[in-house]
């Protein structure tokens, strides 16, 4: 069957999704597809011959897009989100949201049609985005508070052992006492170390770690790698290459630093023999940073679950572990954060070798950070100075106490800033402070030392230990008479802090 034009113009408009009419320069409706009656109610009759604003509530007509008849102007689509949310009525009364856009008929401009369209869903799924969106950031924001404290709390009676276990070393002299207080300090540390993984993990999970890019130095990173990993590497017998690297790169230092960590333990983890190598090359306008091994290998239907939490390669379940399974986890987690590539190639019985791809600095580079190796000079111990300790936790506090105690420090310990200032009154003045971050109430270590320090010497020197998140830490304020450790600090780090600040 043939239709004329104009019928067919009529079936194709009938046939479209949303309502459509063609209105006069007045505003009166010519002509009303189907899905015009089956949004609004009205039978067909009902409509044709009627203004737009029939279809519209009484307090809103007159404000709807398609407003040109009456003045002359050409009637158009406003922008999304410029003036009044714009409802339809229906026959019943019942209302919903709707946009209107039209555009003239070529006739002259005597005629328009325009679009009615139901946006009833989209509404309710932007206001359901909005409050998810919302119960996210609440849920977040919680998450924080929880790691936050928990980040704390876990670590105090760790802190406690470490210290303790400090102060053993340095008083037993029986060699199976000693041997004892080895294989303490080993359990200790292992316990630190699947703690600190644990809360990374729960950290990034949670995106409470926040990314801060800045251009730096790829040489500063390796040189803590350089005096951090040489003692392990020396005591399996294994060779630690960490090559000079001139290259500046793009990222965020602290956390590129600890995906190298990562890298870097496990390969002297997996290298029986032979030798660990870190090395960089510059590749256009990016830099590539290589950690090699000559180690056991990874087999290639393994490699897809390295980054696996608890997944160890050539471990069987039930066996003695060295390690937990969760380093290659933390990595695969903060390059996915800072955006990066993360290569890996392996042979069973030759070694692995990891390639972290880094964009290169786009203007001069800063060191990533101070190197913090002690002389031997500092690391002596500081005779007779006086020391006054902050620490709420009864446990800690008791062990710095012994700790410093042993080491010849003359030590006061005090648990709020309350008492802190009524030492300072009272007594002779400290040549050094110690004071936990957070303390009982709202009590912060930040006030214990800026009300100190306002009291006896703007320059007094501390030391600020926190068992804080690592996004709260880089937001503490520095000064060159204060250094700030992270718990759980080891004994040995403590009193390396001590006496770099007492020589200066």
């Amino acid at each position: 069957m043939l239709f004329t034009p104009s019928e067919l113009a009529r079936r194709a408009l009938d046939s479209a999704p949303d309502a459509m009419v063609i209105i006069d320069q007045q505003g009166v409706v010519l002509f009303a597809n189907r899905q015009v009656s089956a949004q609004f109610g009205y039978a067909h009759e009902e409509i044709i011959g009627r203004t737009l604003d029939h279809l519209i509530p009484p307090l809103l007509r007159g404000q709807h897009v398609v407003r040109g008849g009456a003045t002359g102007e050409q009637p158009s689509r406003a922008p999304d989100g410029a003036g009044p949310e714009l409802f339809g009525r229906r026959e019943d009364g019942t209302e919903f949201p709707l946009e209107i856009s039209s555009s003239p008929v070529e006739d002259g401009g005597h005629a328009f049609i325009a679009t009615i369209r139901n946006v009833a869903d989209r509404k309710r799924a932007e206001a359901e985005l909005i409050v998810a969106r919302e119960d996210a950031d609440r849920a977040n924001l919680s998450k924080g508070r929880f790691l936050a404290t928990a980040s704390h709390d876990l670590r105090q009676p760790v802190q406690t052992l470490s210290l303790l276990n400090g102060t053993l070393r340095r008083i037993v002299a029986e060699p199976a006492a000693a041997a004892a207080v080895d294989q303490q300090e080993r359990a200790i540390q292992a316990m630190s170390r699947l703690l600190n993984a644990l809360l990374d993990i729960s950290k990034l999970e949670s995106g409470i770690i926040k990314p801060e890019p800045s251009d730096f130095t790829v040489d500063s990173l390796f040189g803590g790698l350089r005096r951090d990993f040489a003692s392990a590497a020396t005591s399996k017998g294994l060779t630690l290459k960490i090559d000079e690297c001139a290259a500046c790169a793009h990222s965020d230092p602290s956390l590129v630093e600890q995906i190298l960590r990562n890298l870097v333990s496990n390969a002297i983890k997996y290298t029986r023999e032979g030798w660990v190598r870190l090395r960089c090359l510059r590749e256009q306008a990016r830099v590539r940073i290589e950690v090699r091994d000559s180690g056991i290998g990874i087999p290639a239907d393994q490699l897809g679950y390295i980054y696996d939490e608890f997944y160890q390669v050539a471990v069987a379940t039930n066996a003695s572990r060295d390690g937990y399974g969760l380093g290659l986890c933390i990595v695969q987690r903060l390059v996915r954060l800072l955006d990066l590539r993360l290569e890996v190639r392996s042979e069973v019985g030759k070694g692995s070798a990891f390639a972290l791809v880094l964009p290169a600095a786009g203007g001069p580079a800063i060191p990533a950070g101070a190197d913090s190796a002690q002389s031997p000079a500092l690391l002596a111990r500081v005779v007779a100075s006086r020391v006054l300790l902050v620490e709420d936790d009864d446990a800690v506090r008791d062990a710095t106490c012994m700790l410093l105690t042993v080491e010849g420090y003359r030590v006061t310990a005090v648990a709020s800033l309350a008492q802190a200032l009524h030492e300072a009154r009272e007594s002779e003045r400290p040549d050094l402070l110690v004071t936990d971050y957070h303390l009982r109430g709202e009590e912060t270590g930040i006030q214990v030392i800026a009300r100190l320090r306002e009291s006896l010497d703007p320059a007094m020197k501390a030391v600020l230990i926190t068992g804080d998140t690592s996004s709260a830490v880089k937001e503490l304020p520095r000064d060159r008479h204060l250094r700030i450790a992270s718990k759980p600090v080891k004994s040995d780090e403590l009193l390396a802090l001590l006496g770099e600040l007492l020589a200066t």
